[in-house]
């Protein structure tokens, strides 16, 4: 009985390789089948073949023609949100799982330490962005202890670790972002913004999130403790995911406008801000330690594939010993 998952990564750019990488040096259940790109020339497909990885610059369609693709369970796509449409659409025909590191957002929004035992049996998860994958969890956790009426992030990357996918995605980092924000975050109403930092040499990603809650009993210590716990756990497979500084809890002022930000049935008007102040460092297997913003993505995708063949390999062996 086999007891790794074969994985397929579509993308033979930063991320992509990367990711492959990160299967080949640490990962407990998952081995590294195939890796797909579209330039024959691209340093990825250069990387996995001088690691023994089968290639292919024909895309998904060279992925499908390979001899071992019916072994293959699990795929990642790392390419950009509107050709992992077309790249979603051939494979769901063959039935393989799909982890989807693009804004397109065909499955639902997944991040691991908030929401993946609940899509554990989805056909396509997707990953959110860096943004989500940083901050999401702290919007989590604030709306555990007390509602969040509004969550705003900024996310702030070095402008050399944002490639041409990136680059391309910008509007649907944003509209993503702050959907999941909502959606898996908790926040009654959530927005986005995403900065390319240009200073040279590049700084690390440094993340800030802000929350507007209702906090009139006074109680401030169980919200601080509640994201010191979301950070500590997305540490576990993010080692270079830390705090700046300590959470800061402030009452909001009587006469600040924030009418705008609340969603129309808001309800009670919130009384104090939370805000947070993440740093996310890269663990430089493949891009610089700069590239945190694309380290957590690589990351959080790993961490879900995992968990998938974890659960596939004790199904399989419950089978048979039954």
């Amino acid at each position: 009985m086999t007891t790794r998952a074969k994985v397929a990564i579509i993308g033979s750019g930063n991320i992509g390789t990367d990711l492959m990488i990160k299967v080949l040096r640490t990962a407990k259940h998952l081995e590294m089948a195939a890796m797909v790109g579209i330039d024959p020339d691209s340093d990825g497909l250069a990387r996995a073949r001088r690691m023994g990885v089968a290639t292919t610059a024909d895309g998904v369609d060279g992925l499908i023609a390979m001899d071992d693709f019916d072994d293959i369970s699990i795929v990642f796509d790392a390419t950009s949100a509107s050709a992992h449409v077309a790249n979603a659409a051939k494979l769901a025909r063959h039935g393989k799982r799909l982890i989807d590191l693009t804004p397109a957002a065909i499955g639902p929004y997944v991040v691991p330490v908030v929401n993946l035992d609940d899509h554990l049996d989805a056909p396509n998860l997707n990953m959110v962005t860096c943004g989500g994958q940083a901050t999401i969890p702290i919007v989590a956790a604030v709306a555990g202890v007390t509602p969040v009426a509004y969550a705003e992030i900024v996310a702030s990357i070095a402008s050399r670790s944002a490639g041409p996918g990136t680059r391309a995605n910008i509007d649907e980092f944003t509209e993503t972002t702050s959907q999941a924000i909502e959606s898996v975050g908790g926040a009654a109403r959530g927005k986005a913004i995403i900065i390319l930092n240009p200073a040279e040499p590049p700084l690390v990603m440094r993340d800030t999130v802000f929350c507007l809650v209702d906090a009139a009993d006074g109680e401030t210590q169980g919200r601080s403790a509640a994201v010191e716990r979301v950070v500590e756990a997305v540490a576990g497979y993010v080692p270079g995911y830390r705090l700046k500084q300590q959470v800061q809890i402030h009452a909001i002022p009587a006469d600040q406008p924030i009418d705008t930000l609340l969603a129309p049935d808001g309800g009670r008007r919130p009384t104090h801000q939370v805000s947070v102040f993440l740093e996310v460092e890269g663990a430089a297997h493949y891009l610089p330690a700069y590239a945190g913003n694309l380290d957590i993505m690589t990351s959080a995708a790993l961490r879900v594939a995992e968990r998938l063949a974890e659960r596939e390999l004790a199904r399989a062996t419950q089978e048979v010993t039954a």
